[in-house]
């Protein structure tokens, strides 16, 4: 018989944009792995979503399994069987673990010895006998963050299940759940068809759909949308800005999106744009509309899921909802400029910053005194010292006005707007709004250096603090998104912040021991350490450095990140344009410091030294000098240069000297050697952890 489609549905109230985007990208998945495991054979498997339903679509599903016959060879019979011809402990558990009776097992002879043998067979089965339970465990199979229990029900869902859909070809299949049996009706669009529609056949289920105004895919709804988008832009000259966020969350709000313009009073572009536009994307799910120059316009773009016959209503409604966004954030900011920025300083001391480190008015004192320590290590003059220490000051007042506490996501942002009307430097305003930089992997680091100085000195605080009263990240949990601090202050120690983090993580430490905080600051200081030092091993491997390179830099107890990150990546370049001599010196590596004698001493008696140990001996002595001169310029390149030459001496040596002499004075005087070639490389890199396996 020919294969059929099985089409399945799962029919809801509004499911979150969010939740329902996450679900899509498993929820093929999920259907092929509950076939799979049915043993029911399937073609390719789609998925169609839209926020009132999740659809599965699988081809090819064949009416009935085909039957099997599965032979497994077990112990050797000897094994298998005791004296009285009786099933063993290691039969039993052979045969259970096949699914059979042990009586079933069958004796074969293979070349003179017997082993068991397990034959299974599984006869064919009605496919559309087996979907019922496996649809079914399919619906609870799915998981949300949140879910919820409706009525007298005791199932649970993401969102009420209204309708269930199922069929096999032209068959229903009677799934149920949360007392609904499925059957061949679905449902159309809300407002414009909402049905019910009749299917004929599992392969129509998308058309009737689409007949139905749904658009049942998330890329045909972005496709759709975006088009509109372009149509709009091409009529009016203007630029929307369509941040991927909004877009998702936008393309699982609809089911057959319609793209419309609105427009608001011109009096509210007085308002700093961030705000307008955070009311918009944020808050009202529209899409602003910009000047080719840049400049924010007073018309924006609303995807609507209603009629589109009644557009004039629609945009007359989600015009006046902004409205009073606006009108809000307008009244919040008008306020808040009857104030100087300082002014809302000593208001940070009713907000907690966290229960055991105080509030964020204490914290604003330690980012200041903090800022003065980094200022100073990286040599800033005294002008941009000043600015430091006032943008520091200044950076966390924003958190207390109006407009942040209604648009949470312009902080910063905002106080740059009022350093700025209260008189603030550029410098200053700019490192306020900056100093929450860099906000997630591949964001921009402040541009200035004091913009650095503030980022820096306000997340090595929280870092600091947390550790200090045992809230640093566990596992995969870190509430406080330390990680993500500590890589923003690792980018700007490459972006050119010359400081010592090692300095700074003492700096930080001190004015929380001087503030009166009681913790252990030994342990402290070495988790924060072991904290920064695991995230520059991340780093350098997501830059493609070797794992073996890395842990040859660490083990020579280097603890100063960005002295890692260049020793490693001068490593990894020289190990990659000189593979062979890089790999044959950490072999030669290895093999030396595994036959030296760590006790023996490094004084060395060239007198009882044959002339491959001289030559050695000779290179040691002048490699140690340049490595010494090397490191101390920072040249990391040039040491490894320097080792690399060490190639040729240490070959030979190897090659041409019986290290472990008859002679005990040679044998000593050979591991003194040994030792002094070792030493060399024990501050730039221990070659060993990189010798061939």
């Amino acid at each position: 018989m020919a294969n059929k489609t099985l089409a399945f549905e799962i029919g809801t109230e509004e499911m979150p944009a969010f939740d329902l985007h996450a679900t899509t990208t498993k929820l093929g998945g999920l259907a092929a792995a509950a076939l799979d495991g049915a043993k029911i054979p399937h073609g390719e498997i789609q998925v169609y979503t839209t926020p009132r339903r999740l659809i599965v679509i699988a081809a090819d599903v064949p009416e009935a399994t085909e039957a099997s016959v599965e032979e497994f060879r077990g112990p050797a019979a000897k094994i298998a069987f005791d004296e009285n011809g009786e099933p063993t402990k290691a039969a039993i558990g052979f045969a259970r673990g096949k699914g059979i009776d042990p009586s079933a097992l069958e004796r074969r002879d293979e070349n003179g010895t017997e082993y068991v043998y397990a034959v299974k067979e599984t006869p064919s089965v009605d496919v559309a006998s087996l979907l019922p339970e496996l649809l079914g465990n399919l619906i609870t199979a799915i998981s949300w963050p949140k879910s919820q229990r409706w009525g007298s029900r005791r199932e649970q869902f993401s969102r009420p299940v209204r309708w269930l859909f199922a069929m096999l070809g032209d068959v229903v299949v009677p799934v149920e759940f949360a007392g609904l049996t499925a059957s061949n009706t679905t449902c159309g669009h809300r407002f414009l068809a909402p049905g019910p529609f009749e299917v004929a056949n599992a392969d129509e289920l998308i058309g009737v759909l689409r007949g139905a105004y749904v658009v049942p895919s998330e890329a045909e709804r972005e496709a759709s949308i975006r088009e509109q988008v372009k149509a709009i832009e091409a009529e009016t000259g203007l630029v929307a800005e369509l941040p991927a966020k909004t877009m998702e969350e936008v393309v699982n709000l609809t089911e057959y999106p319609t793209v419309m313009v609105g427009q608001f009073d011109e009096l509210f572009l007085a308002v700093p744009k961030e705000i307008t536009v955070d009311a918009m994307l944020v808050h009202q799910r529209y899409f602003p509309l910009f000047n080719a120059d840049g400049t924010l316009t007073n018309k924006f773009l609303i995807t609507s899921n209603g009629n589109p016959e009644f557009r004039d209503n629609i945009v007359d409604g989600n015009q006046r909802v902004v409205a009073a966004r606006l009108y809000d954030a307008k009244f919040f900011y008008d306020e808040d400029l009857k104030q100087p920025l300082e002014a809302y300083v000593e208001k940070l001391g009713e907000v907690v910053f966290q229960e055991s480190l105080g509030t964020t008015r204490a914290k604003t004192d330690r980012i200041v005194e903090l800022a003065g320590v980094l200022a100073a290590d990286a040599n800033l003059d005294e002008t941009d010292t000043v600015d430091a220490k006032r943008a520091a000051f200044l950076c966390k007042a924003d958190l207390v006005t109006g407009a942040v506490v209604e648009f949470t996501s312009v902080q910063g942002i905002m106080g740059r707007y009022y350093a700025k009307a209260a008189g603030e430097t550029d410098q200053v305003a700019d490192a306020i709004a900056d100093h929450y930089r860099p906000r997630f992997a591949g964001d921009d680091t402040p541009a200035s250096m004091v913009g650095k100085v503030v980022a820096t000195a306000d997340k090595l605080d929280t870092i600091c603090g947390l550790f200090a009263v045992g809230q640093g990240p566990t596992g995969s949990s870190d509430p406080f998104a330390l990680r993500r601090s500590a890589i923003g202050v690792l980018a700007m120690l490459e972006a050119g912040l010359e400081v010592s983090l090692i300095d700074a993580i003492d700096a930080s430490l001190d004015i929380y021991e001087k503030g009166g905080l009681d913790f252990d600051r030994a342990a402290t200081r070495a988790e924060v350490i072991d904290f920064f030092v695991t995230r520059t091993k991340v780093m350098l491997r997501d830059g493609g450095c070797e794992a073996d390179t890395i842990e040859a830099v660490l083990t020579t107890g280097i603890d100063e990140p960005m002295t890692i990150v260049a020793r490693a990546r001068a490593l990894e370049s020289a190990r990659t344009n000189e593979r062979e001599t890089f790999d044959d010196l950490a072999t030669a590596y290895a093999r030396a410091n595994n036959l030296r004698d760590a006790d023996a001493g490094t004084d060395v008696d060239k007198s009882l030294l044959t002339e491959h140990g001289k030559a050695l001996a000779d290179a040691v002595a002048e490699a140690r000098g340049r490595v010494a001169d090397a490191l101390d310029a920072d040249d990391y390149a040039s040491a490894l240069g320097e080792l690399a030459a060490l190639r040729a001496p240490i070959d030979s040596f190897f090659e041409n000297v019986m290290v472990k002499d008859e002679d005990a004075a040679v044998c000593a005087n050979n591991m003194k050697l040994l030792n002094s070639f070792v030493a060399v490389f024990a501050n730039v890199a221990d070659f060993g952890k990189m010798a061939k396996k």
